[in-house]
């Protein structure tokens, strides 16, 4: 393969997990609420790359927040997840968080009484909506990413990355002649 006809692109993703509001405490990066503030700062860096030859699927960031609860144990404060973008440029992504929920009293007192709280035991539960209409959720506050996207030979496999196109993903496909 010749550089002028690429078989991938790459989409490289730099940032950090800056902060969150509306949740209690975070164990990811140790962290605190200050005097009189709202909100837990973290500045988790991030920094990924991807390859792919179709953005069929593509990845999310799923974030997972965990915090003491009162018998010491770590409990689940918060689930969130949202896509990567395709258009390049600076970003700033609220992701909602949100935490499951006991479906009965009894259940709901048997986690206070043990110290512990409804959890999922695969995180790709967060990112899949397979299932997820069953599960009884609250929502949890939300935790703010801010990144930058380079991308590099989309455009030569087809794929537009302006602002002007899809709204969900800044991606639209043009027409490519096959040689």
């Amino acid at each position: 393969m010749t550089s002028n006809n690429p078989a991938v692109f790459l989409l490289m993703v730099n940032g950090q997990i800056e902060a969150a509001d509306g949740l209690e405490e975070g164990i990811s990066q140790i962290t605190s609420k200050g005097r009189g503030s709202q909100s837990l700062v973290w500045t988790f860096p991030l920094d990924i790359t991807f390859k792919s030859t179709s953005p069929f699927g593509w990845p999310q960031i799923v974030v997972s927040v965990y915090g003491p609860y009162t018998f010491g144990n770590d409990v689940v404060r918060g689930y969130g997840a949202i896509h990567i973008p395709f258009t390049p440029g600076k970003h700033t992504k609220p992701i909602p968080m949100f935490v499951p929920e006991s479906t009965s009293r009894l259940q709901k007192f048997t986690s206070w009484l043990m110290g512990r709280r409804p959890e999922f035991t695969d995180p790709k539960v967060v990112a899949q909506g397979e299932g997820r209409e069953v599960t009884r959720v609250r929502s949890q506050g939300f935790v703010t990413l801010l990144f930058n996207i380079v991308t590099k030979d989309m455009k030569k496999l087809g794929y537009e990355t302006t602002s002007e196109h899809s709204a969900a993903t800044g991606l639209t496909r043009t027409s490519q002649k096959l040689q």
